[in-house]
């Protein structure tokens, strides 16, 4: 398994990480099989969606703030609760193929790191399975 440090800078920010995923499957010498990706935090997440336009990361961040407003009449007494919440919205892991070496997404996909809960030194754990 390999661990990737995330440090993210913002409250809500969403991080392209697959070139460091690329990386821990480069470094695996696996050329088929398949990569698990895991956020091991309860308040960031982990999702695919398109790298080329950055409106759309800045679209989803700035709805998924509309839609769990960081003030509201939550009882968890932290005062992080819309991050509970939105990284449950994104979930903790993603599952992407790998063929002849390369990660197997669409040509407009990246994997995102979601923080909703930062400034914060954050990881992600890649595990990688021949297949």
């Amino acid at each position: 398994m390999k661990e990737i440090t995330i440090n993210t800078k913002k409250r809500i920010e969403m991080l392209d990480i697959t070139p460091d995923i690329q990386k821990a499957v480069n470094e695996s010498g696996v050329s088929d099989g398949v990569c698990h990706v895991f956020v091991p935090h309860t308040t960031a997440g982990v999702t695919i969606n398109e790298n080329a336009d950055p409106d759309v990361t800045a679209d989803i961040q700035q709805h998924m703030t509309k839609l769990v407003p960081r003030e509201s009449d939550f009882k968890h007494g932290e005062g992080n609760s819309d991050g509970h919440i939105k990284s449950s919205l994104f979930g903790p892991s993603q599952v992407v193929f790998i063929e002849s070496g390369r990660l197997v997404l669409g040509i407009w996909q990246a994997v995102y790191f979601c923080e909703c809960d930062g400034p914060r030194t954050r990881k992600a754990l890649v595990k990688i399975m021949q297949g």
